[in-house]
Parts: C-alpha cells; structure tokens; sequence
C-alpha cells in the first residue's frame, strides 16, 4: 500500500534533484529557476512546487545530495596509521577538485546563495552532514595520538575547524574560473596540495 507510494515519491524527489543538479553545474544556482528545472525534468512547474515549495529547498537538496556522494572520497579504511589517514583525510580536497571541480563551484554559489535565508531550519540538516567529516577526522586523530603517528594538539577542535576552511575556501576561490590551459590547472592543483602538506607536516609526530 502506502509503502509503494512513497517509493514512488523518492523516485520522482530523486530525479527532480539530480536535474537540478546537472543544471546548477552547467550554469549557477542563481540562473537556474524552477521552470528550468521542470522542463529540462519534463514535468508540470506545480510537479515541482508539490515536492519542494521553494527554490532553496531544491538547493538544500543539491547540497545534501552532493556531501553524501563525496562521501566515498573520504574512505580512510585505506589507511593503516592514524597519520595516514589524515593524509586520505586532506587530500581528498584535492581529489575533489581534479576529478570535480563543479562541486567547489556549487558550494561558492550556494554559500552567497544561502545567505539570504541563513535562518532557514533546513540548515541543520545540511550543517549536521559537515559534522560528520569531523567524526572523520577526529577517529584519525585519535588512532595517531595511539600508535604515536601525529603530534597532539593544544587546540585540536580549532585545528580542524581552521585546516578544513581554509582548504575549502582556497579550493571555492580556485574553482571559479572559465577554461583553463593544462599548465594553468596544474598551478591551482600545486596550490591546494602546498596547503595541505602545510597542515600534515604540523601534524606529522617527527
């Protein structure tokens, strides 16, 4: 019964979302508007409003929508010591950029988009899926303080906060551009990884 439906629904949430992400990633979240996104979906605009009753719901969607697929970058299994994994842990970032660059664009344009409805509760949720990369973090941490990989930190919540917001502020920062020759991407790639071997060789227990 009911359960069929709801199936049905997460069908159709699921594709209006994934459109809108493709559109968001070809263009900006500010360009693209509901009807964009109902036609290139080849639904009614009402399809739309039914499921999301505004725009910035669909962008909060997106946004949720993309931290879960990043997710799988940040798999620190790979790794054996706690310094390892921190390394898995901050280059990811870089990953994130060479094989997806569009994703630091959204993030550029649904920071400034979202300023306008900043006390929006749906925030919570999105905020709550960041904390999980610091639950990430902190396992790595901690296995290093053990077998003696990473040095400890007088302020090791203040650490991450500074490392993981600088990193995904040069990575927005370096995102916007148009088309780019070889060299010059190479540039913004040696960029983010000086940053990131910055942090890890503060970490680095030597």
């Amino acid at each position: 019964g009911s359960q069929t439906i709801m199936t049905l629904k997460e069908v159709k949430v699921n594709f209006i979302v994934d459109t809108a992400k493709e559109l968001f990633f070809k263009d900006s979240i500010f360009n693209v508007t509901i009807k964009d996104i109902a036609d290139k979906a080849g639904v009614g605009e009402m399809t739309v409003y039914r499921y999301f009753k505004k725009k910035q719901n669909i962008v909060l969607a997106v946004a949720l929508k993309l931290q879960q697929e990043i997710t799988s970058y940040f798999d620190l299994t790979r790794g054996n010591t706690g310094f390892e994994k921190l390394s898995i842990f901050y280059n990811s970032f870089l990953t994130i950029f060479k094989v997806s660059i569009k994703h630091y664009q959204f993030i550029r344009d649904f920071d400034s988009y979202m300023l306008e409805f900043k006390d929006d509760a749906n925030l919570g949720n999105y905020e709550a899926s960041l904390d999980n990369f610091k639950h990430v973090f902190f396992d790595a941490y901690d296995l290093g303080l053990g077998d003696g990989t990473v040095k400890k930190l007088d302020h090791s919540v203040m650490f991450y906060y500074s490392s993981t917001h600088s990193l995904l502020e040069l990575c927005k920062k370096l995102s916007s551009v148009g088309l780019l020759r070889q060299d010059e991407m190479l540039e913004k790639h040696q960029e983010i990884q000086t940053l990131i071997d910055v942090f890890l060789t503060y970490l680095k227990n030597s």
